[in-house]
């Protein structure tokens, strides 16, 4: 064989195998290749190996099927309000027909770019500065809606339109800054205004429950001490009372011994004349007394109460002869009921169970000090009392005196002066 012959055969060779290779064509996943015969559609090539004719069909384009993320650059737009902001957006589509992608469309990127950017004017143009930062939802809404229907004869599916930066003027962010400043300065003032005024409201109201306890114990107090007072008063009138009774009582048994033994030492008239004169200066004796006038017939006025009162002696001397028969003194109580509870000594039934009740809480125990705690300083000090309003001191009952007559007359104090 000749040199030329085989280099004609490996030529063919080669062109078999080039012809081979270009006809199969293998297509990745989330892929897909538009095929055109002779300059028309043929065809849309999946995932896997796919064939073409050599020298007719040819792929016009391969398009990706995976949702692309494309992020456009900031536009001016115009708000209602008359002020430029500055809009950065990101448009999430997905190819869903590569025929209509490659031939409806010479740039669908491009196309959802303008598209983007018209609608946001549109929609932007229609707020206020204030609803355009306060609502991206609905901007992003009205975007992905009309971004959806018009790329829908592109064979493209708009996911979702995100507002990535909304940028105001400068002047607008320092007076935005300083607006923000003043409502969180007025926030903050008005936080502090309504702390002092609860605090004011509680120490108030500490205040008035404070002073409604001081003055509720200071009229428990008052009614205490006055009744304390009351009751003191009380006793200390019926002691008084007794007192006096028993005084007069003395006194009118004092008379009678001193009358009685006037009458067992039988006095003449001579000797009452007497006393009588020797009584005389005695009853002289006061500043008021200047002038005392002695009555002539004073002697015979005695002299006359002798002899009704006495009887005449051997002597012819009358003279008064006491009653020997004996009248047993009677006590104040059974000359009156109504004076009866005067003399009552007995300790009232409720004092005395205050007074043991006290005494039970003066004998507990006080427990030791908590440890940490400062010892006290002295010795423990027991009261002896309850200080509680209310109780009452123990009075020890005095012996009662035995009422009984008595056995002869030099018992009788009076009788024996």
């Amino acid at each position: 064989m000749s040199v030329a012959l085989l280099v004609v055969i490996a030529v063919i060779v080669l062109a078999i195998v080039a012809t081979v290779v270009k006809s199969v064509v293998v297509i990745p996943q989330a892929s897909a290749a538009v095929v055109e015969r002779l300059g028309r559609y043929r065809g849309t090539f999946t995932p896997g190996l796919n064939f073409l004719v050599p020298f007719i069909d040819r792929i016009r384009d391969r398009i990706d099927l995976r949702e692309q993320v494309v992020s456009f650059p900031p536009q001016s737009v115009i708000t209602k309000d008359n002020l430029t902001v500055d809009i950065d957006t990101v448009v999430y589509f997905q190819v869903t027909n590569p025929k209509d992608a490659v031939y409806e469309i010479s740039n669908y990127i491009a196309a959802v770019e303008q598209l983007a950017t018209t609608t946001l004017r549109n929609v932007v143009g229609g707020m206020s500065l204030e609803d355009t930062l306060t609502s991206r939802d609905f901007i992003n809404g009205q975007l992905s809606g009309v971004l959806d229907e018009a790329t829908g004869r592109w064979g493209i599916r708009v996911g979702r339109v995100e507002l990535k930066a909304i940028d105001p003027p400068p002047s607008i962010q320092d007076s935005m800054e300083k607006q923000m400043r003043a409502d969180r300065e007025k926030r903050a003032t008005i936080l502090t205004a309504e702390g002092q005024r609860e605090s004011a409201i509680k120490t108030a109201e500490g205040q008035k429950q404070a002073s409604i306890l001081s003055a509720e114990g200071a009229k428990q107090a008052a009614i205490l001490t006055a009744e304390a007072e009351r009751q003191s008063r009380i006793l200390r009138a019926q002691g008084e009372r007794a007192a006096r009774y028993l005084q007069a009582q003395g006194q009118a048994k004092a008379i009678e011994k001193v009358f009685a033994a006037i009458k067992e030492g039988r006095p003449t008239p001579e000797l009452l004349a007497y006393q009588y004169l020797q009584t005389l200066p005695q009853m002289a004796q006061g500043d008021a007394n200047k002038v005392w006038i002695v009555p002539s017939d004073f002697g015979k006025a005695l002299e006359g109460f002798t002899k009704m009162l006495g009887a005449p002696g051997d002597d012819g001397v009358f003279r008064y002869e006491p009653s020997r028969e004996y009248v047993a003194a009677s006590r104040p109580e059974d000359d009156d009921e109504a004076v009866a509870g005067w003399f009552d000594t007995a300790t009232d039934p409720d004092v005395a169970a205050a007074v043991r009740a006290a005494e039970e809480v003066a004998r507990r125990e006080v427990p030791p000090p908590d440890v940490g705690t400062a010892p006290l300083l002295g010795p423990s000090v027991r009261p002896a009392f309850s200080g509680q309003p209310g109780t009452a001191h123990h009075v020890p009952r005095p012996q009662s005196s035995p009422t009984g007559p008595p056995d002869s007359a030099g018992d009788d104090p009076l009788a024996e002066q």
